[in-house]
């Protein structure tokens, strides 16, 4: 079953790119990552999330951990309001150009795509006209209702990078698409909220509940009670 996902409203955008600027770029990059000596702060010596936890932050969205991907394109940044679950399990996030606004939008999702499937899904609006399709490389390239992507066919999933046409230039397109990859474990960190402890936390036990029988809380009164 798949189900669409709705571009961010136009008013978010520049809150979206405020936010989206901070704190998104990869491990070893940016202004710090060439500075030597003096003493590493608190976000530099902490520990990368373990992967049983990173796969618990994804399923605490809905999201098979095995179909979470990362891209980068030049000039864009993640809006990390913008990922989550896509249809059963699929994954979906949104990437920003802090300068127009444009959106690059990254979607997984179970499946396959092949020469003969390739037309059957619209691009960018499910109600859209049937998709153009031809290969670039190992890539398929789709254009549609005034949409185009990119669709990495994966093992049991399809990996799709898409924008509006008008928007994105193919270029961009084709090249966040190639620079699609699983995330190592810092990239999924930054990616994924954190996972809300009650989802994931033991049930309580509650000690008034007998060990046999139909498990009815124990009643019992003392003398006068």
């Amino acid at each position: 079953m798949m189900r669409s996902t709705r571009l961010l409203p136009a008013l978010l955008l520049p809150a979206l790119v405020l936010l989206a600027a901070c704190g998104t770029e990869r491990p070893g990059s940016g202004p710090a990552a060439g500075r030597t000596g003096g003493s590493a702060g608190p976000a530099a010596s902490a520990s990368p999330a373990g992967r049983g936890e990173l796969d618990a932050r994804a399923r605490a969205l809905g999201v098979a951990p095995e179909v979470v991907y990362v891209t980068e394109a030049s000039g864009y940044a993640l809006a990390r309001q913008s990922v989550g679950v896509l249809g059963d399990d699929g994954f979906s996030a949104a990437y920003v150009a802090r300068a127009t606004g444009a959106q690059l939008r990254l979607s997984v999702e179970r499946g396959s795509i092949d020469a003969g499937t390739c037309p059957e899904r619209p691009v960018g609006d499910p109600a859209g006209e049937p998709a153009v399709c031809a290969r670039d490389g190992g890539l398929w390239y789709r254009t549609g209702a005034g949409w185009h992507e990119y669709a990495l066919p994966e093992d049991g999933h399809v990996v799709r990078v898409s924008g509006e046409a008008d928007a994105v230039p193919r270029e961009v397109l084709r090249a966040a698409a190639r620079a699609v990859h699983r995330p190592d474990a810092a990239e999924t960190a930054a990616l994924l909220p954190p996972a809300d402890p009650a989802a994931t936390a033991p049930p309580v036990e509650r000690g008034d509940l007998p060990s046999v029988g139909d498990g009815a809380p124990r009643n019992d009164v003392g003398a006068g009670g």
